[in-house]
């Protein structure tokens, strides 16, 4: 591992198909802008969903000092998956670091990174490294299986899961904002309020149908939406925020303030923080999806734990 007097060795993970495949493209001006930083590395890209764990793994084993996760949100997800053991325990690892490049970028937005390639590199080499928590899922697949999954920004049950299937499914040349902003109109022609029960360090929070809850590390989700406004990733702590049992009028009515985040006191939606979240849909045959950084990797019954400063961003 490098110390603060030598440059870090970097390893660049790179989604290929990131932004509708822009991120390809940009293969030569990321290894130029490297070498003008004078920072040692190599670009390997993925093949296939779940491929960057596997490079991350890699990178770890080979003694790298930072790992930069060229892609959206799913793509720091896969990597983050490397930094969790199989019984949800931290896993130690490399630095991160984002050159953003995705349809999804909302975590970047939470650790104040505006998406240009200089500011990103410099502070792969410059910037101070900063700890960061992480949370890990006890979900259900589409199977029933139950199994272990990390995530760095936010998870969520509701429409959210239903939202993700469409825009995964879907082209994304509109660009993130947009490609959620429609998916959700879509999402809400057919979703129904699920009917939930969620506890929050143990206790009862919220039990009946919603229309989002969100279990949030990071403050922005849906390309671009204020969801938790005074999530802080660092702190310890989920913000957790409940979008009740509205209307559809409703629902478009208050999603100008979600992005401004000036939701939280508005008719039906709660907020509360906590280390460990338990949700579980109220009746058997529920099936509530869940939207786990922007991918839908099973449904509930979820439960959330926190990792306290588990990941380290160079930032």
């Amino acid at each position: 591992m490098s110390d603060s007097r030598t440059a870090p060795r970097v390893r660049v993970i790179l989604n290929p198909s990131a932004a509708s495949g822009a991120a390809l493209h940009k293969v030569g001006i990321i290894g130029d802008t490297l070498r003008r930083f004078d920072l040692a590395h190599e670009i390997v890209l993925t093949r296939a969903r779940g491929h960057a764990k596997e490079l991350a793994l890699a990178a770890a084993a080979d003694g790298v000092d930072v790992i930069a996760v060229v892609g959206g949100d799913g793509t720091l997800n896969e990597v983050a998956q490397a930094y969790v053991g199989e019984d949800g325990e931290a896993v130690a690892g490399p630095d991160l670091a984002i050159i953003p490049c995705g349809t999804g970028g909302d975590f970047k937005k939470t650790l104040g990174l505006s998406g240009a390639l200089d500011e990103a590199v410099a502070r792969i080499r410059h910037g101070q490294r900063r700890p960061i928590d992480l949370g890990v899922l006890r979900l259900h697949t589409k199977n029933g299986d139950e199994r272990i999954h990390a995530f760095v920004n936010i998870a969520s049950f509701g429409i959210g899961g239903e939202v993700d299937a469409i825009v995964n499914s879907s082209p994304k040349w509109l660009g993130g904002k947009a490609s959620f902003f429609m998916a959700t109109l879509r999402a809400m022609t057919t979703y129904k309020n699920a009917g939930v029960r969620v506890k929050v360090d143990g206790k009862p929070w919220f039990e009946g149908p919603i229309f989002n809850v969100a279990i949030a590390n990071g403050r922005f989700f849906g390309g671009g939406m204020m969801i938790a406004p005074h999530a802080d990733p660092s702190d310890g702590r989920f913000e957790c925020v409940a979008i009740g049992d509205l209307t559809r009028a409703e629902v478009i009515g208050l999603s100008p303030k979600i992005y401004q985040g000036a939701h939280l006191g508005s008719h039906d939606v709660r907020v509360t923080s906590g280390t460990r979240v338990e949700a579980e849909p109220l009746h058997p045959w529920g099936n509530v999806l869940l939207d786990v950084d922007g991918e839908q990797p099973g449904k509930l019954p979820v439960k959330a734990t926190l990792l306290k400063g588990a990941l380290t961003f160079r930032a």
